[in-house]
């Protein structure tokens, strides 16, 4: 039985002024009279004393971590109270009763990036109705060459399999070939899903024979991240001690692309446990630069998307993990606001910053992506609720035309007006390029408005401490057995050291950041008051602290070329491994992203598409492939 505060007060008081006085001397451990008091309530630090032995020394070297400085006399008063005041927190972990936190588990406090008094971007409208509204253009003939049909967008094969042009058996048949025939080079794929791919292939040309057409998905390979749950196939989060894991069930938006007909030819390639792009495969090669990595850590979505290996992928993103392979590899990401897409049956990094979007070839295919696998599902409580109308594709009904979140997007709607924010001193220096400035004057060229905006100088890598202490919880297991020990990558700036580290951050300033977090968002909110979208460079890492922390919406999209002397990547710069340079230099795709308000990935895709326009520049190939 506790004492009551009473009680502790008065036998401990004497040993703390003692310990106070006696500084650099370790006191004797407090001993609580044994005494019950009726109606006296508990007191800290009365239960047993558990753990080892704390002394002075030991909270003056934990203070060089946390960066802080007490009084001798405040240190020694720590020392001595440890073990009954603080120890016994970490029974949960060290026991003896101890308590699993099953993988599925999320923490009881979730991020909701929607601040109070703040209008959605998009009210309802007077109809009731929103509508997802795709091109209607003519895909042309289907080419002769397997090439040609291989790299062409999902806008081009969806009508030409509609139209009965192309089967998804042939269409099929021609990504397992490119995928058997350069995959070597770039080490994209984890699992190839040949049998299972062909299957679904045949089942799509044979509802489609029969007049049921499921979509524009319908019957398009696709490859994802291999930390999308799939049954009866791996799913190997990239990482040595789960390469034999097979799943029983299927990801939340593996079943909604199974549902619209699309058919699963590979798992596709990571950095271990989603970070940068090496895996316990190797590291995933950019196409256009065979000499770099494709970055991360969606590393093979980017890399065979960009290589024509698959009609589509799915990414995901905790902090540039679409973004920045997306850039390099010169195709089309959408990473969707966070909640709008469910991560139901998805490896966990982080509860409050994971999102997982779409990958692709064109600005409209990440669209028709986005329309199949958006909203709410009861195993992610993060999701929220979404929906899109049009085509007939999406289920259209009273009750979820009142609870959805809607996102218009019409392929066909002008873009004229629009006010596009941008950050002066960003663009004048790295990592913005002749592309980035070149983008910036191409707004005015279709009709948008560019407007000069800023934010506070804060510190807002400070926000990490959130990613690493969810990362560090969400890989607890694993990091404490020595699991960690096993992943190719065991430099300083991986995640082992990175989760071990991870262990002596202070919950108080973990709280402290997540208000901050609150106040980033504030900011935002007065941004996105004054503008409809943000023109950024893509590797800007403010904007990709802030606007994954905030949970923006964003689309990378290929803007032009830039040269590079040497080749780039993920890591921290290695002494003994210097990166390959180049002479001349190499020509490589650059990409520019937009973010736009929460929910509105409409106005992003539309936008998208008036830029993919004037740059001219999608349709260009990586040479040898």
């Amino acid at each position: 039985m506790k004492n009551s505060r009473r009680d502790f007060l008065c036998v401990t008081t004497a040993s703390l002024v003692g310990a106070a006085v006696a500084t650099k001397v370790f006191a004797q451990d407090p001993q609580p009279q044994q005494l019950e008091v009726a109606g006296a309530p508990t007191a800290f630090g009365t239960g047993p004393l558990v753990g080892p032995e704390i002394f002075p020394s030991t909270i003056e070297e934990a203070e060089k971590l946390v960066q802080i400085k007490m009084s001798d006399s405040d240190v020694a008063v720590a020392a001595n109270s440890w073990r009954p005041n603080m120890a016994a927190l970490y029974e949960r972990r060290t026991g003896p009763r101890k308590v699993e936190l099953e993988s599925t588990l999320a923490p009881a406090t979730q991020w909701n990036p929607v601040l109070p008094n703040v209008k959605r971007a998009h009210p309802k409208p007077k109809d009731g109705l929103h509508r997802f509204v795709r091109s209607k253009a003519d895909p042309g003939p289907l080419p002769t060459s397997d090439t040609d049909i291989a790299f062409a967008p999902v806008t081009k094969l969806s009508r030409w399999i509609e139209q009965r042009k192309l089967t998804s058996t042939r269409l099929t048949q021609i990504y397992l070939q490119r995928i058997q025939q350069f995959d070597s080079k770039l080490r994209c794929v984890i699992t190839l899903t040949s049998d299972h791919a062909l299957e679904q292939a045949r089942k799509a040309d044979a509802e489609i024979a029969a007049g049921k057409y499921r979509g524009p998905l319908h019957g398009i390979p696709f490859g994802v991240k291999d930390l999308l749950d799939t049954a009866g196939i791996p799913t190997t989060y990239g990482a040595e001690p789960f390469r034999n894991r097979v799943p029983k069930e299927d990801s939340a938006v593996v079943k909604r692309l199974n549902e619209a007909g699309a058919v699963l030819i590979a798992k596709l390639s990571l950095g271990a446990l989603a970070l940068n792009d090496i895996w316990f495969g190797g590291q995933t090669m950019n196409p256009w630069l065979l000499e770099e990595g494709s970055s991360g850590s969606s590393a093979g979505p980017g890399s065979a998307t960009a290589a024509g290996l698959v009609g589509f992928s799915i990414g995901s993103e905790t902090g540039g993990s679409i973004i920045s392979p997306s850039m390099r590899c010169g195709v089309t990401g959408l990473r969707p606001t966070f909640g709008r897409v469910p991560r139901s049956g998805a490896m966990t990094l982080c509860w409050s910053l994971d999102k997982l979007g779409p990958m692709a070839r064109s600005v409209e295919d990440t669209l028709l992506v986005l329309q199949v696998i958006a909203g709410p599902e009861v195993g992610d409580l993060a999701s929220m609720q979404s929906h899109f109308e049009g085509d007939g594709f999406s289920e259209n009904t009273a009750q979820n035309r009142a609870n959805s979140t809607y996102v218009d997007f019409n392929a066909n709607s002008s873009v004229k007006g629009l006010r596009v924010g941008y950050f002066p001193k960003w663009m004048q220096k790295a990592p913005a390029t002749e592309v980035d400035r070149a983008a910036l004057k191409s707004l005015e060229t279709v009709g948008m408005h560019p407007v000069e905006v800023s934010l506070p100088d804060w510190p807002y890598d400070s926000l990490n401490i959130i990613l690493f202490a969810e990362g560090a919880a969400a890989f607890e297991d694993l990091t404490l057995s020595g699991g960690v020990d096993q992943l190719k990558a065991q430099v300083s700036d991986a995640w082992p050291n990175i989760f071990r580290q991870a262990r002596f951050l202070s919950a108080v300033d973990f709280v402290q950041a997540d208000r901050l977090r609150r106040k980033v968002a504030e900011e935002m909110a007065r941004l996105f008051s004054e503008v409809d979208l943000l023109l950024v460079p893509s590797l800007r890492d403010e904007m990709l602290v802030i606007s994954n922390f905030t949970g923006h919406p964003s689309l990378t999209l290929r803007a032009g070329f830039v040269e590079v002397a040497q080749a780039r990547s993920d890591w921290a710069p290695d002494p003994q491994h210097p990166l390959p340079r180049f002479s001349p230099p190499r020509r490589v795709p650059h990409g520019v992203t937009l973010i736009g308000r929460l929910f509105d990935e409409g106005t992003l895709g539309s936008a998208g598409l008036a830029l993919e326009k004037i740059f001219a520049v999608v349709g260009e190939r990586p040479a040898g492939f």
